[in-house]
């Protein structure tokens, strides 16, 4: 059986607070558990970080300033 309007069974909105008061200004995570995944983040990423830039990637990089400095003068 159809409701009777369309209205009936549609879902309801429901106002919430500004995110500014739902975030407070302490962390919700402790201070030493911050640091152990940070220290985890780091391990990881390292390898990623130490790895040289691709050259295709330097030749865009070296295009794009050369526009930039066309741009500016």
């Amino acid at each position: 059986m159809m409701p009777s309007s369309l209205g009936q069974r549609g879902a309801k909105l429901i106002r919430k607070s500004p995110l500014s008061d739902q975030l407070s200004s302490e962390p919700a995570i402790d201070r030493a558990t911050q640091e152990r995944i940070g220290d985890h983040l780091r391990a990881m990423y390292d390898d990623l970080v130490q790895q040289s830039v691709p050259e295709r990637f330097v030749e865009l990089l070296n295009r794009l300033e050369k526009r930039s400095d066309k741009a500016d003068q």
